[in-house]
């Protein structure tokens, strides 16, 4: 059995979501700033209560990593910069990031940053993991469209360690692919601005129903199975969620993992459990897409896709409130939402005030008629559902959140003779401990438990940053000793060494970025350059422009394409066969490669003399993602068909790399290895038609507007046609966000 303890990471949207996980036994929380984080209609965290956060956990043995994972467009770097900086002061243990730019300014300007690849990356094969290690990330959130079968394949050949979702809301999609809500108006799930449309009700040609409203997720019936993977870390989703769910969760997951599987009273403890977690209010549990079960199962197109506990419906609209037949007990302080029969997003608030037979009450039972007070008005036969109760009230304790102190990062050195601390980010000589330490017949010194050791300050103002240790050879260092030489060290910066003589590193980095970037001039387009590329299949390959290069899926090449399209999604069983169609595409002379996923650049990484193009499923927006993909042989981008026409031009116009405007074709909406209930046309209760396509081969479900993208010519950019899912002559288009704003 895997011994090895695993992490437990929840969800916090404030501070009092921090500390409900932490009592609860969280050994790790997830939390956001007010901007660029894939939760931004949450409440999240200013600076002053993430740092205060960050000191309480740091100060619990705890963890804090920071939610950075939308795209950034160019204009929105320096800002996106001067939260990196703040970020880079307040040290928490990592960033969970998606845009391949933040990546590259982390690596650049605030190296002492630790890095996580957020599920929105999408990695979900062996191929992207080492990629993953190569751009230097110390963990992957995985793509939960992973099997536990390809999580067994996957895990032992990752270099990096790796986390999975346990319990939680989930997105039909796969993660970082989905543009429904971005069609539906421009509120990009890539954003954080996600309007959830997949729980809508659609029309198909045989019935109406929620066909891409996914069940919840929960994994506590799956533990034993999870602890022999080999990953380190169980996510909980719920970042919208309140400190109740919080708790409760956690607290279910916590009990389970701190019982041995092979506990007599395990199953006794499983039942109590997932009685804790039946006062999360969520959806219907499954397994989500880990089994081949589930995913036949995972989505019931005929239920509403509303979470929480269904109370009642209303029977009465009011200026100042509605009334039900509650069929469950409601209390003052519980939070409920009341849901439109259509699945659109409905209202959601606390309980303050309600009236049982014109008398002002704390609780209406199960038959009564509750009125509740309220100011939004609310659909009449609306569903009330209950979604969270009142908590304990955190707003002492959330007073006396410690101060920050200060952060040393400094260099450890050990030899037979002395220990070396050389701080790193102040002007102190290096400090000297001198003892004679004999060779390890045993128990050699190890490096990670010394720094662990040196992370003990004894200080109100001055805590332990980025450390490195370095040991010339195999000693054996007594405890006390060390304790010793830790606490003359910390004593000896507590007298030497004052608050203003530190410096972070923030303000340094913000300045060599802003120098840095205003060097940067766009890549000159060759006029003998073929400007445009065409996608097509053996369908519509018949009219050839000489002018043009044409592509095609690897697995579909035409005759005339001299482009192979690599897919978005390749299972841990297809790679071989990819690889494998990559070779032979080579060997008969395509040189042109395009891929939609990072892990395509793994496969391509020995090919000498070819041309890389990257775009598609991987959404570039911003100069610095350029920077990236240049380390890897790119030769040129295809610009996030999400953006506006502003926000493209600025790409061009400080891209180091080539870029193309995707100028015509039917975008990939959405992606899912969920069994859908509707294949063929279908539309929305608006009248906007999509359609549904199922391989079955990969047996994966595409989502594409039936409308096509039709753009104008953007002077310094190069053109993408993609005919592959739309008709050349195709008079139904839009413009989808280009002449607007991507929120």
């Amino acid at each position: 059995m895997n011994s090895k303890k695993i992490e437990l990471l929840a969800p916090a949207r404030n501070a009092a979501a921090a500390l409900a996980a932490f009592d609860a036994g969280a050994d790790a929380v997830y939390a956001g700033m007010a901007k660029f984080n894939a939760r931004e209609r949450s409440e999240n965290f200013s600076e002053k209560m993430l740092a205060g956060i960050v000191e309480y956990a740091h100060g619990i043995g705890r963890k804090v990593y920071i939610t950075f994972n939308t795209i950034i467009k160019e204009d929105e770097l320096a800002q996106a910069v001067e939260y990196l900086s703040i970020l880079n002061s307040i040290r928490p243990d990592a960033l969970i990031i998606q845009d391949l730019g933040i990546l590259n300014i982390i690596r650049e300007y605030f190296p002492k940053l630790k890095v996580h690849a957020s599920t929105q990356m999408g990695f979900h094969n062996s191929a992207g993991l080492k990629l993953a290690g190569e751009l230097g990330f110390s963990r992957v959130i995985m793509e939960r469209q992973v099997t536990f079968g390809e999580l067994r394949a996957i895990v032992p050949q990752s270099p990096v360690d790796l986390e999975i979702f346990v319990h939680g809301a989930l997105c039909c999609s796969m993660s970082g692919q989905c543009l429904f809500s971005s069609w539906h108006g421009g509120a990009s799930g890539n954003r954080g601005k996600c309007k959830q449309p997949c729980r809508r009700r659609f029309y198909g040609s045989n019935g109406n129903g929620f066909f891409f409203s996914t069940q919840d997720l929960c994994l506590i019936d799956s533990l034993r199975e999870i602890r022999e993977l080999g990953v380190v870390s169980l996510k909980i989703e719920g970042r919208l969620r309140q400190p109740d769910y919080v708790k409760n969760a956690v607290s279910a997951y916590r009990m389970m993992l701190d019982t041995p599987s092979d506990s007599p009273d395990y199953m006794k403890r499983l039942g109590e459990a997932r009685s804790m977690l039946a006062q999360t209010y969520g959806r219907k549990w499954s397994q989500g897409f880990y089994t081949a079960e589930s995913l036949k199962s995972l989505i019931s197109h005929e239920s509403l896709g509303a979470s929480g506990l269904l109370c009642g419906k209303i029977c009465e609209n009011r200026d100042h409130g509605f009334a039900f037949v509650a069929n469950k007990k409601i209390h003052i302080g519980d939070r409920i939402r009341v849901q439109p029969k259509s699945g659109d997003e409905g209202n959601a608030f606390t309980v303050t005030k309600m009236f049982v037979n014109d008398r002002s009450v704390m609780k209406g039972k199960a038959g009564e008629r509750v009125f509740i007070c309220c100011d939004n008005k609310m659909p009449f036969d609306g569903l009330v559902f209950k979604i969270g109760e009142s908590v304990s009230d955190y707003s002492g304790r959330i007073k006396s959140l410690p101060e920050p102190r200060v952060k040393i990062d400094m260099k450890i050195a050990i030899s037979r003779k002395n220990l070396t601390v050389e701080v790193i980010n102040a002007s102190l000589p290096p400090w000297h401990y001198e003892w004679s330490l004999e060779p390890a017949q045993k128990h050699a010194a190890d490096s990670n438990i010394l720094v662990e050791m040196f992370r003990a300050a004894d200080s109100s103002v001055f805590a332990a940053g980025a450390i490195s240790c370095q040991i010339d050879g195999e000693y054996f260092i007594p405890a006390g000793i060390l304790k010793t030489a830790r606490r003359d060290f910390w004593n000896y910066l507590k007298s030497n060494l004052d608050v203003d003589e530190i410096y972070s590193g923030s303000e340094s980095g913000v300045h060599r970025f802003k120098s840095d970037y205003q060097k940067m001039s766009p890549a000159p387009i060759e006029p003998t350059a073929q400007h445009k590329t065409i996608a097509v299949t053996q369908n519509n390959a018949n009219t050839v422009d000489r002018n043009a290069i044409y592509a095609a899926d690897i697995f579909n090449m035409t005759k005339i394409a001299t482009e192979a399209i690599l897919p978005e999604f390749c299972a841990e069983g297809q790679l071989e066969k990819l690889a494998n169609a990559i070779k032979q595409a080579y060997s008969r002379g395509i040189r042109r490669f395009r891929v939609s996923a990072l892990f395509g650049l793994e496969l391509l990484k020995n090919y000498q003399d070819i041309v890389v193009t990257a775009g598609g499923a991987l959404p570039l927006c911003n100069s610095f993602g350029a920077i990236e993909l240049q380390r890897f042989r790119v030769a040129k981008i295809l610009g996030h068909c999400e953006l506006e026409s502003t926000a493209l031009k600025a790409l061009a116009a400080h891209s180091p790399l080539p870029v193309e405007l995707y100028r015509f074709g039917a975008p990939l909406l959405l992606i899912t290895r969920a069994a859908i209930q509707v294949e063929g046309v279908f539309r929305d209760a608006r009248g906007q038609e999509f359609i549904a396509k199922y391989d079955k081969t990969t047996q994966l479900t595409r989502v594409y507007p039936v409308k096509t993208v039709a753009l104008p010519h953007l002077p310094g950019l190069l053109d993408f046609y993609d005919f592959r899912n739309s008709a050349p002559d195709n008079k139904t288009v839009s413009e989808f966000n280009f002449n607007s704003c991507l929120q």
